[in-house]
């Protein structure tokens, strides 16, 4: 363990209260703290935005980390390195000396490093009798550790937001597609309707999007899109209907009977009927004598055309057939591993099933590829049960692909999930307040 006492810099720079504040916190290491310096550093990279420091500040750092020698970082052990002017610039890439010390500040400042300073400013050590580093001076590691729980979990909350962007970005996508093509069809269908209306309506909305996208600018253009959207697909299904009805009059003939009469919805695993709950009245008209079948199931497989002409099927939808309140209820343990230690939105649940990712040894790239099958929100709430059922499954991250394989295959719904964690921990609660 370091000594403890306050050091003041060499030369001219002064003493201030604020470097006097940052040497105590860097001296602050909970007992026990270890963290691999490489992964650390990664977790550095990734919070970069919310640290304050610059890519270059960054090669500096990367360069300081190599002169310790070992790839654990531990407040047990001394934790200054010592690098000349020379070495540290060639490690960092040739540096020129100048723009160094400008970056050496800059990660002083951060609250990263901090400095130790010799008597004669000079960077060294002194041994002991017995061979061990008995005092250094240079720069020491010390601030890196004891902010490494604070530095992983900015990581894990730009990462959240990242992903969340990136969905975002893309169901953005899928909504201008899919008003282009509907407009372009009630009109080449000469659909009644104020189209030309809708239309403009709808370039409006999109000259509002910015270059520089971000959720909180998002999220409001989004919601309008989606909102024009379920305005046209309405006007196009009742017109559907009306045409479907007008045919049935006049051309019973032609018809094709269905005697499957199941809502898909019923064949779908889930939590609530929510929106699927209008398929029971569409069952009641398709069994009604003289009338068309009307089975969503079926739009979209004529032609070798995408999905529903009209009827499109929202991602966000499905979401809302899982309300936040009762993924908590299911599974309640991911909640200790929110921002602040409580979860009070979707993005705060997302960023937890980071750090639960990260706790559990899922790699990256397992749940990268879940987020993108599945999808973001949904990869999350299978990191949240898998975290409930931690005990019964060895290896996580290779559960976590099987999922993701059999969600390609269609074999996976995550309801079922849910409804069991629901009833065990429904049943422990009554255990609990009996």
């Amino acid at each position: 363990m370091e000594s403890v006492y306050v050091t003041t810099p060499f030369g001219r720079r002064p003493m201030t209260l604020a470097l006097l504040l940052k040497q105590r916190r860097g001296e602050a290491i909970a007992a026990g703290t270890t963290r691999n310096k490489w992964k650390l550093f990664r977790s550095v990279c990734e919070a970069r935005a919310g640290l304050g420091v610059t890519d270059r500040a960054l090669t500096v750092l990367d360069a300081l980390l190599t002169f310790y020698p070992e790839d654990e970082l531990s407040g047990e052990k001394p934790l200054v390195v010592f690098p000349s002017n020379a070495q540290l610039s060639l490690r960092a890439r040739g540096m020129a000396p100048a723009t160094l010390r400008r970056h050496l500040a800059v990660l002083v400042e951060a609250g990263l490093i901090s400095r130790k300073d010799s008597p004669n400013g000079k960077r060294y050590m002194r041994r002991g009798r017995d061979g061990g580093i008995d005092e250094a001076y240079g720069f020491s590691l010390a601030p890196l550790l004891a902010r490494a729980g604070e530095i992983e979990a900015i990581a894990a909350r730009i990462a959240a937001d990242r992903q969340m962007l990136r969905g975002m970005k893309e169901w953005l996508t899928i909504c201008r597609r899919d008003i282009a093509k509907l407009l372009a069809a009630a009109v080449e269908e000469a659909v009644p309707g104020d189209w030309e209306c809708m239309s403009s309506m709808f370039q409006t909305i999109l000259q509002r999007i910015p270059r520089a996208a971000t959720i909180e600018n998002l999220t409001p253009i989004l919601e309008e899109l989606e909102t024009t959207r379920e305005k046209i697909v309405k006007l196009l299904e009742l017109h559907e209907n009306i045409s479907i009805a007008s045919t049935s009059e006049s051309q019973i003939e032609r018809h094709i009977q269905n005697s499957h009469t199941e809502s898909i919805s019923e064949s779908e695993p889930g939590l609530e009927t929510g929106p699927g709950t209008t398929a029971a009245g569409q069952t009641e008209r398709d069994q009604q004598p003289g009338t068309k079948p009307h089975d969503d199931s079926l739009k979209g497989q004529t032609n070798g055309r995408e999905g529903s002409r009209f009827a499109v099927r929202s991602r966000a939808g499905e979401l809302n057939s899982f309300p936040l309140a009762t993924v908590l209820q299911a599974c309640p343990d991911i909640v200790d591993y929110g921002p602040g230690g409580g979860i009070a939105s979707w993005r705060d649940f997302m960023a937890a099933a980071i750090v639960v990712r990260t706790m559990l040894g899922v790699s990256p790239s397992a749940y990268e590829a879940a987020a993108a099958v599945m999808g973001p929100e949904t990869a999350a709430i299978v990191m949240a049960c898998i975290l409930e059922r931690a005990g019964e499954i060895n290896s996580p991250g290779g559960y976590l692909r099987d999922l993701t394989r059999r969600a390609q295959r269609g074999g996976f719904a995550l309801g079922p999930m849910l409804k069991a964690l629901l009833r065990v921990n429904g049943r422990l609660r009554c255990r609990k307040d009996g």
